[in-house]
């Protein structure tokens, strides 16, 4: 091993055996915090809500729960910076100016205030023995290396440590080696029981409510950016027809009435304008056939997603690779969103990334239809606003659906879209 690696090393075991050392003082503290503060703001409680009938509860009770909460708060405060664990808090307001019998009640009716009732007794039993073992577990092989050292001459009698009676010096070593042994344990227990504490906390003292307002906001934003899609695609579809198929069956309606006209006096005339009012009629529905392509292409309702892909494929003018593993079919609106995200992607592709070569992988596992594009062009593509991969990423959004995208400078890049649906 080389002086660098060794170095190194050594470092690793430094700072490993500091994160021990952390943790079992934040385990002491937690400790001598949990039990005497989660007893008191038991009781206080207790003796405040059954001296509501006489009257003094009514104003003792709010003040009582406020320092709960304050207690719960400073909690929350240190699972985050000691553990990293994210608490919510979910409070209800209280009306301005509310009178003292408005307060109490109002306080006792909120949901969050129970979960606070459920944490302490948890955090004066598993949450102290949690953070206590925190502490003792580095603490207590100290105690086998000092017995070798020499104090079990102190005891006239057996003294025992752990499972381990010493009464010489032959099991004073025995005592060091479970020393040893349990110290090994505790630098991996010890940051663990920490974490497990916070956990806990989390889980009894927390709250989905935060998660449930996060999720009605994305479903409100999504079901927006649906809204404001449809209508800028009604616009298109409009635009189109007036611009496109309807002025060229205005312009044959123009020219076969006057051909009408021109049958008897100049047939010749009248023929090239049959000819031009025919190459019209062509143009209009080929115009028309392209306009219900871009919404929804046959082949797609005909075939499914995988046949539907697989001809956007050959279109393309990059060699282009296609494995698809879909046992059944996706709901219509499901099937309509991947297939025009993935004819998206394969446009950026072919626009941007200076690709050669482009593989598509289409399958289906764990109830998410997944679909991933690959190119090995020059890369640098982002889901940034106003780009096109941040249009897919809202049509997807519709249908709960997410977009990766992973591309770095040089190549390749991979855009991967998974969508929750079920195949018929």
């Amino acid at each position: 091993m080389t002086t660098i690696e060794t170095k190194s090393e050594a470092r690793r075991a430094g700072r490993g055996a500091r994160n021990v050392g952390l943790a079992a003082v934040r385990g002491l503290a937690l400790a001598l915090i949990s039990l005497p503060g989660a007893v008191l703001c038991f009781s206080l409680p207790l003796v405040s809500v059954a001296l509501i009938p006489v009257g003094i509860g009514i104003v003792t009770t709010p003040w009582v729960l406020t320092g709960v909460r304050m207690f719960a708060d400073w909690r929350r405060l240190l699972a985050a910076q000691w553990g990293g664990v994210r608490i919510q808090r979910a409070y209800r307001p209280l009306p301005e100016g509310a009178n003292p019998w408005a307060r109490t009640f109002g306080m006792l009716r909120d949901p969050a205030t129970w979960r606070d009732f459920l944490w302490l007794p948890v955090d004066m039993t598993a949450g102290f023995v949690t953070a206590l073992l925190a502490f003792c577990l580095p603490l207590y092989p100290l105690e086998g290396f000092v017995i070798a050292a020499g104090l079990w001459r102190v005891w006239s009698d057996t003294y025992w440590y752990g499972f381990v009676p010493v009464s010489d010096q032959t099991t004073a070593l025995y005592a060091a080696a479970l020393g040893a042994v349990l110290l090994v344990a505790a630098y991996w227990l010890t940051p663990r029981l920490l974490d497990a504490h916070f956990r806990l906390t989390g889980a009894v003292l927390g709250s989905h409510q935060g998660e449930l307002a996060e999720r009605v906001r994305v479903l409100t934003e999504t079901r927006r950016d649906a809204v404001d899609t449809s209508a800028a695609e009604l616009r298109r579809i409009e635009r189109d027809l007036h611009d496109g198929a309807q002025a060229r069956l205005v312009a044959m309606g123009m020219d076969l009435g006057t051909i009408e006209v021109l049958l008897e006096k100049d047939p010749a005339k009248a023929r090239e304008l049959l000819a031009q009012a025919r190459r019209s009629s062509a143009d209009a529905l080929t115009e028309l056939r392209e306009l219900v392509r871009g919404i929804h292409p046959p082949v797609l309702a005909e075939r499914g997603l995988g046949d539907a892909v697989r001809a956007l494929a050959l279109r393309l003018p990059v060699t282009t690779e296609v494995d698809v593993d879909l046992r059944g079919r996706a709901q219509a609106p499901v099937e309509a969103a991947a297939y025009f995200a993935v004819s998206e992607i394969l446009t950026n592709a072919v626009k941007h990334s200076g690709a050669d070569r482009i593989w598509i992988d289409a399958h289906h596992a764990d109830g998410q239809l997944r679909v991933s594009v690959t190119d090995n062009g020059k890369g640098g593509a982002v889901s940034a606003a106003g780009s096109g991969l941040a249009g897919v990423e809202r049509r997807l959004g519709t249908f709960d659906g997410v977009l990766a995208v992973s591309s770095p400078a040089g190549g390749p890049t991979m855009v991967t879209m998974e969508i929750p649906c079920a195949l018929s």
